[in-house]
């Protein structure tokens, strides 16, 4: 009984030595000043949002398409619709 309070007391120690250890904290931005000169990088960084948008943008159209897909293919399977 004593061997397994002493494990969990030293299980939960080594847990909260780890999470203090790895515990770690982005910097904010940097404050511009008077304001962005002539090649600065803006505030945030320079990420790209074309990407993004075109990948979200095509799992869109894949989702919509399944989906009238299944309306089509069930429609069809109660109904004449969809079918000739």
């Amino acid at each position: 009984m004593k061997i397994k309070n002493f494990r969990k007391i030293i299980l939960s120690i080594a847990f909260i030595f780890i999470m203090s250890i790895t515990y770690a904290q982005m910097m904010g931005p940097e404050d511009p000043g008077t304001g962005p000169e002539a090649g600065d990088p803006p505030v945030g960084g320079g990420a790209p949002v074309g990407g993004g948008i075109i990948i979200l943008l095509t799992f869109g159209v894949a989702y919509g398409g399944k989906k009238v897909f299944d309306l089509i293919k069930g429609a069809g399977e109660n109904s004449d619709f969809g079918t000739k």
